[in-house]
């Protein structure tokens, strides 16, 4: 497995205002989440893995073992169910709502960046996050 654990800083966005759309975000919200730089940490300890995203506005966390299902409360309010993968240097993200809409997200890890795409009823946004 590759080295994913580290604190990463946004550092461009693509198309992640349509994605939101896509996802049923309603206006307010997806103006600050398209204007917010949020940081993420990634860390592990004995096979439990938690994710942090902080923005000045709010921060969320999860925790999660690689395969298996956990609940998830998004930012945006949605109950899911989420399911975190590993193939390959890509952490995989599955969140199925038990209200709205269902996404994924695709983490792909260099030594400098975490490349993130999002991915909606076919609108896919794009952001890259500097390590740091």
């Amino acid at each position: 497995m590759p080295n994913i654990a580290g604190k990463y800083t946004l550092e461009s966005s693509e198309n992640f205002e349509e994605f939101m759309k896509a996802l049923g975000v309603g206006m307010m919200l997806r103006k600050l989440g398209s204007s917010s730089k949020p940081t993420v940490e990634l860390s592990e300890e004995n096979g439990v893995w938690t994710m942090k995203t902080s923005t000045t506005m709010k921060t969320t966390e999860i925790k999660f073992k690689i395969g298996e299902e956990v609940s998830e409360t998004t930012f945006d309010g949605r109950e899911c169910k989420t399911t975190f993968t590993m193939e390959g240097d890509k952490l995989i993200q599955i969140q199925k709502a038990t209200k709205g809409k269902d996404c994924k997200f695709t983490r792909e890890f260099t030594d400098t960046q975490m490349i993130m795409l999002s991915e909606c009823d076919g609108v896919v946004s794009k952001r890259i996050y500097k390590r740091q």
